[in-house]
C-alpha cells in the first residue's frame, strides 16, 4: 500500500541537513545485525560514526 502524499512517517532530517534517499547497504557477519538492534539509538550513532570516518579520511587506501 504506497503512502499518501503529505504523511508524516519516513526518514527525518538531522538538523537541517535532508537525508539522502538511496541508503548505504552493506553485508556484516552473522549475528552483527540482531546485536547492532539492540544498541540504542544505533542508526544516529552509526551516521555519526561514518561523519568522522569520512571527516579523518587521510587520502590513503590504508
Amino acid at each position: 500500500m504506497p503512502f499518501q502524499k503529505n504523511h508524516k512517517l519516513g526518514a527525518k532530517p538531522i538538523g537541517d541537513e535532508p537525508m539522502d534517499r538511496t541508503p548505504i547497504c552493506f553485508n556484516v557477519r552473522t549475528g552483527v545485525r540482531e546485536k547492532l538492534k539492540t544498541i540504542p539509538d544505533w542508526k544516529e550513532r552509526l551516521r555519526e560514526y561514518v561523519d568522522r570516518l569520512i571527516d579523518g579520511q587521510t587520502g590513503s587506501d590504508g
